[in-house]
């Protein structure tokens, strides 16, 4: 699954490959070389109102009351299976209206080998900044987010061979 990304640009370089506007309080972001979703990193996204913001990675549906509910909940919403998107609680009112894209630089993968684990940094050969697809939930004044994976292609299968998974990545043309 793709809990761990890089975003190895600053925001402005962003926010240009994308060619959306970026606010005031995000100029001054660092690239993010790795961060696990697991540390609920705020990741850059592309809106559906063409701005560049960050966001918390984890999706945290708006009807979750307290706030250990919602960090139990982030923890399993870090990813969303895109064959079941429109059935889980956590996703079908995102789904529906609240899509955005998840900016990338490449993602890490683990291939096992025998009784050993070995990373491997996914990237594409045509661009060095893409999208990945997304949704995301407001919630007061957080934004949080999941990424859409999908059934491994050939080339992933062979390196994320336990699980079979990948990200729903984008083609977006400048």
């Amino acid at each position: 699954m793709c809990y761990y990304n890089s975003a190895a640009k600053k925001a402005q370089e962003l926010a240009n490959r994308f060619q959306v506007s970026l606010s005031p309080e995000f100029i001054d972001r660092k690239p993010i070389y790795a961060a696990s979703g697991f540390a609920a990193p705020a990741w850059p996204l592309v809106m559906p109102d063409n701005r560049l913001t960050y966001a918390k990675w984890g999706l945290v549906p708006a009807w979750v009351k307290s706030p250990s509910d919602a960090e139990e909940i982030r923890t399993h919403t870090i990813n969303a299976r895109f064959e079941t998107v429109f059935e889980k609680p956590s996703f079908r009112e995102s789904i529906k209206s609240q899509r955005c894209l998840v900016v990338s630089t490449g993602f890490y993968e683990w291939q096992t080998v025998g009784k050993k684990k070995e990373p491997w940094f996914i990237r594409l050969t045509d661009t060095e900044i893409f999208s990945m697809a997304g949704i995301f939930s407001i919630r007061g004044n957080d934004v949080t987010f999941s990424i859409l994976t999908i059934p491994a292609n050939s080339l992933m299968s062979r390196i994320h061979n336990s699980k079979q998974r990948m990200p729903l990545i984008l083609s977006v043309q400048t």
